[in-house]
């Protein structure tokens, strides 16, 4: 992965981008915005179906439960922390945003599956979230393409991590909401890493170009 080269490199980047902008061939501001907001509902959205899964959640459930390592993008190598995180370049952090966000294209239609049948009494609003989740998935998809087409070959790039799962994920009532629990708990945690590494090119940009805010 390609890191970036000091803080000259960003500066120079982001002008640049800023200068097609103003020569109206797109509006940065604008993506940048819609992109770091689309990604804050999905987080948001993944935490309040966590917290609805956790009102009727079997107690074994936590311990036989696999760890996040078992999560189908765990093999994918992302900063571990903010710090990490300021010193990826721009096209990375868009690639890292997108390959997370394309792998939970076939895992989202799993629990969305799923979520019908789920021996949950908030089976019904549980569904309903799914189905949102699904739609801002897409649209924020669809932004980040059009962004990734004014940010060079490497933001381009995506890492393929298929998810093996299927649809059907489990047999009996405790399994069922063991797995989607684990999936949606994998999903919390790539939704928080979208929105962390969209969120540093908003305010990258903001710190480089104040006429962005």
């Amino acid at each position: 992965m390609a890191h970036s080269r000091g803080t000259n490199g960003s500066k120079l980047f982001m002008i640049v981008l800023y200068m097609v902008a103003a020569c109206g061939a797109i509006p940065i501001r604008d993506l940048l915005d819609r992109a770091s907001q689309g990604s804050d509902k999905l987080h948001s959205l993944s935490t309040t179906l966590t917290q609805d899964l956790d009102s009727h959640f079997p107690s074994t459930g936590r311990v036989i439960m696999p760890r996040p390592s078992m999560c189908h993008t765990s093999s994918l190598q992302t900063p571990n922390d903010k710090e990490q995180a300021l010193q990826v370049s721009e096209s990375d952090l868009l690639s890292l945003a997108r390959s997370l966000l394309q792998a939970w294209e076939d895992p989202l239609v799993a629990l969305s599956t799923s979520a019908n049948t789920l021996p949950h009494p908030a089976q019904g609003a549980i569904f309903n979230k799914i189905q949102e989740l699904q739609e801002h998935s897409k649209s924020l998809g669809d932004g980040l393409n059009v962004l990734s087409g004014k940010m060079g070959p490497g933001a381009q790039t995506i890492s393929l991590l298929p998810y093996m799962g299927g649809n059907e994920i489990g047999q009996d009532r405790i399994s069922q909401l063991i797995n989607f629990n684990f999936l949606l708990s994998c999903f919390r945690r790539d939704s928080h890493k979208i929105d962390s590494f969209l969120k540093i090119l908003r305010c990258r940009a903001a710190e480089m170009l104040p006429e962005m805010c």
